[in-house]
């Protein structure tokens, strides 16, 4: 079982050139903690049920490499997952480019059963070349080969075999899995390819993940990859695992959950002149937030610190919100939050059929603050766009439940945000991940300095910078939702509040546009006019926000 959990670096590198990032290994900083018992989390293998038992490898043998093409031009590197470990059988190879640390896994697979519908794992009966780099004029250690498995009847590949030579490697290289143990998956980030960017006619390498994603899905990601050529939908080729005993049992139960976050929840850093802080929901309650009704608008009222006295359920239909208090000293105390008593709300869910589990980590703020753009040299307040009342933000940490790894984390930005990779990452105190809250708008991004929003030289700032305003998201946290653990967990009253927690504003969008038109030349105007009005209305503070549960992410996957 322990080397199904190892890492080492990337063999064979030539000392001429300069060294790669891949031709080393990542590893947290920290060793990762003892967990606490559980049923089968971070319990090296998981049953995946019709018999089929994995484990997630993440100690490679180097194949075949490139040195020029993909990202930064920087090429890729192909591996062997290895050892293997006994009685397990490799399901397909690994890639990755070569801009990056070596870190990754794939998994292999185990058969236990002698099922009537055939056993979980078979032998392809043969190969087929997908591409080789024999006539390609390019740097590379050697030529390489991408074969294709063919399954026999009733059994699909999940995996590609690579080689450094043009025979055709032993069918006893690799298994095909049962049809019923696998699902649909889709290519995901470019790995590779001989252009600087992913070119639809040529030959490209993906990352592969399912096509149906999320809390309830079934499917399992390989960690494998797959190989186009010329635009071939050969992703369909290949199919992904999936979880069809629907067990839960590698899942982490409350103290392995407590565990997790103390070993990596994020510390987040507000930006120095940042006004509008967090709080926790029961403060912004308490200090005279008010729940508006359609048609009663002159009769709000006091909400309970745990907003038992919330409409529950039903939808986002406008019949009430939540605004500020009407005393002006009252509305401006609670519109700076307060950091000493801000919380964070955690929701943990089952991913990649139960082989991963997410920690969505929601942080609250009563105001989210005025927007700033930057139109070429130019820095401008944009007035009352950007402005709304409760604004909701999270980041969410991936781990695998074949070892409590770390392996991803999803910084939300506005509408939308980003998957970043481990090793990508920046730590502090041991593996806890280091997140940056921008100015104002409050976006997560995982480095500090200043992401545009727009395109150009024109776009919505977003900055971001170390402070003495820090939040470490571990020290005051509740679990307020972790649906597989049943009773365990009680969600909280304002949790189940589905309407806007702020008022839709009444700002005249046309009126603000024109009063920071008067200090751009005439030739900005039109554009500025144009960015502003391809904002979404989270980011223009039109439409009052919802909370975590009305968000798409909260049954799905980020997106």
């Amino acid at each position: 079982m322990g080397n199904c959990l190892t890492v080492s670096s990337a063999s064979d590198v030539s000392k001429k050139r300069k060294s790669l990032a891949i031709e080393t290994s990542f590893k947290l900083p920290a060793p990762m903690p003892t967990w606490p018992p559980g049923e089968g989390f971070a319990g090296g293998t998981i049953d995946l049920g019709g018999g089929l038992e994995v484990c997630q490898i993440s100690s490679f043998t180097k194949v075949w490499a490139t040195h020029e093409g993909g990202p930064d031009n920087l090429g890729a590197t192909f591996f062997e997952p290895s050892p293997m470990p006994e009685e397990f059988c490799m399901l397909g190879c690994y890639s990755q480019p070569n801009k990056k640390p070596l870190f990754g896994w794939v998994l292999a697979g185990k058969d236990n059963t002698n099922n009537p519908l055939g056993g979980a794992l078979k032998k392809p009966i043969d190969y087929t070349l997908v591409w080789s780099s024999e006539s390609l004029k390019i740097k590379q250690d050697g030529n390489g080969y991408v074969w294709l498995p063919t399954p026999p009847d009733g059994y699909k590949a999940v995996g590609h075999v690579i080689t450094n030579l043009p025979e055709k490697p032993s069918l006893d290289k690799i298994r095909c899995v049962r049809s019923d143990l696998t699902d649909l998956c889709e290519a995901d980030t470019w790995i590779w390819g001989l252009d600087k960017v992913a070119n639809a006619n040529g030959f490209n390498v993906y990352d592969l993940q399912p096509s149906d994603r999320g809390a309830q899905a079934l499917a399992v990601s390989v960690g494998t990859f797959v190989a186009q050529n010329g635009g071939a939908a050969s992703s369909l080729s290949l199919a992904c695992l999936k979880n069809i005993s629907s067990n839960l049992y590698a899942m982490p139960n409350l103290a392995q959950v407590d565990a997790l976050v103390q070993a990596y929840s994020p510390w987040v850093y507000l930006h120095p002149d940042e006004q509008y802080l967090p709080s926790s929901v029961s403060w912004f309650f308490q200090n005279g937030a008010l729940l508006y009704q359609q048609g009663e608008e002159s009769k709000p009222v006091n909400i309970d610190p745990t907003g038992s006295n919330l409409p529950q359920g039903g939808s986002n239909d406008g019949a009430y919100w939540l605004d500020l208090p009407v005393d002006a000293k009252a509305k401006e105390t609670v519109k700076k939050g307060d950091l000493q008593d801000s919380m964070t709300y955690m929701h943990i869910k089952p991913m990649l059929g139960a082989t991963f589990t997410d920690i969505a980590i929601w942080i609250f703020y009563p105001f989210n603050g005025p927007a700033r753009a930057k139109v070429e040299l130019i820095n401008i307040s944009l007035g009352k766009i950007g402005e709304h009342v409760g604004d909701w933000e999270h980041v969410t940490l991936r781990v695998s439940n074949f070892n409590g790894k770390l392996m991803n984390v999803f910084f939300s930005e506005h509408s939308s945000g980003t998957w970043v990779n481990a090793s990508e990452l920046e730590f502090q105190n041991g593996n806890k991940v280091v997140s940056y809250a921008s100015l104002h708008g409050h976006a997560f991004y995982p480095k500090p300095g200043l992401v545009l929003q727009g395109s150009g030289a024109m776009g919505i700032r977003n900055d971001t910078a170390k402070s003495k305003m820090v939040m470490d998201t571990g020290t005051r946290y509740i679990v307020v939702a972790a649906e597989y653990l049943g009773s365990a967990v009680v969600e909280p009253p304002w949790l189940n509040y589905y309407r806007k927690w702020g008022p839709k504003i009444s700002y005249d969008l046309a009126a603000e546009i024109k009063e920071v038109e008067k200090l751009l030349p005439g030739k900005l105007k039109s554009a500025f006019e144009k960015l502003v009005k391809s904002l979404p209305n989270e980011i223009l503070g039109e439409e009052g926000p919802t909370g975590p549960k009305m968000k798409k992410n909260w049954d799905g996957d980020e997106v």
